[in-house]
């Protein structure tokens, strides 16, 4: 990820931000994608597994997995404001304990973060300039389940793709996101050693779980 890039989510996901999400989750619990992401990974069975979260905001996925019976969660973002709301929401579930919070780029961390059995990116490649480091390393880390949620690659999304980017250039954000085609992401984890075992769409966004092979 750029520094660019870096400040720019540092930006939009700022103390405002984090406090608005903390306190959705707290009143409705896990946004919709999050929820069929969740539904798709305790069909196969969290408990006593280890979790590592890239870009996990306010923490929903650890909370809920923990709550089911997951042994530990590792949580990586690269907003400091989300890791505080995080690690505020983690104390007030009982969580603390068992999770472990690391601000930054998970590329940069990635060579001194161990392999988990369920590793998770919950909108996250859409915001990340280079898929496929992202996508290869955090793949690496999962021994058992990979989640994820990103954009539907579509036309309609194509379309208004470029309007969402044109908002963050009015703001002087230099944030930018990305639309990657299903198939490359596909690709990649099937390099891995990683098979699509879950997938639920919505009219924005796809759900997808694999599975080490």
């Amino acid at each position: 990820m750029t520094s660019c890039q870096c400040q720019g989510l540092e930006m939009l996901f700022n103390e405002k931000e984090a406090r608005a999400k903390l306190k959705d989750y707290r009143a409705n619990g896990p946004a919709k994608t999050t929820r069929i992401l969740l539904d798709g990974l305790k069909a196969q069975g969290v408990r006593d597994l280890t979790l590592l979260d890239i870009g996990g905001g306010i923490g929903a996925i650890p909370h809920e997995l923990l709550n089911s019976g997951a042994a530990s969660a590792r949580n990586v973002d690269a907003s400091s404001a989300y890791i505080r709301a995080a690690k505020e929401e983690s104390v007030r579930q009982g969580h603390a304990e068992r999770s472990v919070f690391q601000h930054g780029n998970f590329v940069d961390l990635a060579p001194d973060i161990a392999t988990v059995d369920v590793v998770t990116l919950d909108r996250v490649i859409c915001c990340y300039d280079d898929m496929q480091t992202l996508v290869a390393l955090s793949a690496e880390r999962a021994r058992k389940y990979y989640g994820l949620v990103f954009p539907k690659d579509s036309w309609w999304m194509r379309l208004f793709h470029p309007l969402l980017n044109f908002g963050l250039l009015i703001e002087r954000n230099p944030m930018r996101t990305f639309i990657h085609a299903t198939a490359a992401v596909d690709a990649l984890l099937a390099e891995k050693g990683l098979k699509r075992i879950f997938q639920r769409n919505t009219i924005l966004w796809q759900v997808m779980v694999y599975a080490r092979v």
